[in-house]
């Protein structure tokens, strides 16, 4: 099977989306993974108006471009995170933000997460990526020290938060991918396997694999996808570079995106430490079937130039998978 290659539109949900096809369309993606902000795909328009699915089918079709999964990483952001301030203000819809009230924004994020897996199967899609927030990131770093106790509340508010919105992916057969990602309720390895076992490794809830998030924890990548392959349900791609000479550390230091005094940056694939190849060989040997998603995010290029590059580079790194003539020959591998 042709692997196909998206474009993720949460980084340039500033631009139209017709803006974002064209672009596409010429660096040669084979489709769009929709972010669920600007004016790319809109979930409660998507349920109010079946004309609304229909424009953005043809808009895809206009420029030859799939969707085979939708991102709605902002609200889920809200669902169980333990502080709601200015942060989730300024990405929530209004509509979800309301009166600012924290339990209030909480529970209109989750009914939201519920219309997104609705709106995904009318739009013919059977993955949502997204992130589920968390009510124990802000404990970290351990001190004041944190009991297991209040650890395990933590997990269990998002059990308690997120099987409720699990229900309606089931009932509309879509899957959600969570990514794995720093401030989330799974960050690393060990997160993860908590998470799952939290919501009884119920199905509807699988994984979004992006290794930059992995590799400035100094957790491997290509052995994550191997011991968790039954749950990767999407990739994304995205590359990070340490830079961690003495003075600065893994935590960022409250530094912005793009600082040289960063321990840490996302860059555009190929320029920054996840060994691609060992991802590719990893990705064929478990089988994965999905999309691979370029989200390009990289603070010291033009996204134009970016984007394109990434898309050329990763394709190099996927490899046809062995020949049954191969096979034939050396026995199977044995």
């Amino acid at each position: 099977m042709t692997r196909r290659f998206t474009l993720f539109t949460g980084q340039w949900a500033d631009l139209p989306l017709e803006e974002v096809c064209e672009v596409a369309l010429d660096a040669g993606f084979d489709g769009l993974e929709l972010a669920c902000w600007g004016d790319h795909f809109q979930v409660d328009k998507a349920l109010a108006d079946p004309a609304y699915l229909m424009s953005r089918h043809q808009l895809l079709e206009k420029y030859g471009l799939k969707c085979w999964a939708i991102s709605n990483h902002l609200v889920g952001q809200a669902v169980c995170d333990a502080i709601i301030d200015e942060r989730h203000e300024a990405i929530l819809p209004p509509d979800i933000w309301g009166d600012g009230d924290a339990e209030g924004v909480r529970q209109r994020a989750a009914a939201r997460m519920k219309d997104t897996a609705r709106a995904a199967a009318a739009f013919g899609v059977d993955t949502v990526v997204g992130f589920t927030g968390s009510a124990i990131w802000h404990l970290v770093a351990m001190f004041p020290p944190a009991t297991e106790l209040t650890i395990e509340r933590g997990y269990q508010d998002f059990a308690d938060r997120w099987n409720p919105i699990l229900d309606v992916f089931d009932a509309e057969g879509v899957r959600f991918a969570h990514e794995v990602h720093p401030s989330e309720i799974a960050y690393d390895y060990w997160t993860t396997d908590r998470a799952l076992r939290a919501v009884d490794h119920r199905p509807s809830f699988g994984l979004n694999f992006d290794p930059s998030h992995f590799v400035w924890q100094d957790i491997d990548p290509a052995g994550f996808l191997y011991d968790f392959r039954d749950r990767i349900y999407h990739v994304d791609c995205k590359d990070a570079r340490k830079r961690l000479d003495g003075r600065s550390g893994r935590l960022g230091s409250h530094l912005p995106w793009g600082d040289p005094r960063r321990g840490w940056d996302f860059v555009s694939v190929g320029h920054g430490d996840v060994r691609w190849e060992d991802i590719f060989r990893m990705l064929r040997f478990i089988g994965y079937q999905g999309p691979v998603s370029v989200e390009w995010e990289d603070a010291g290029m033009d996204r134009l130039h970016g984007a394109p590059e990434a898309l050329a580079r990763l394709k190099e790194y996927d490899f046809s998978p062995p020949s049954a003539r191969f096979d034939a020959a050396f026995g199977g591998g044995n």
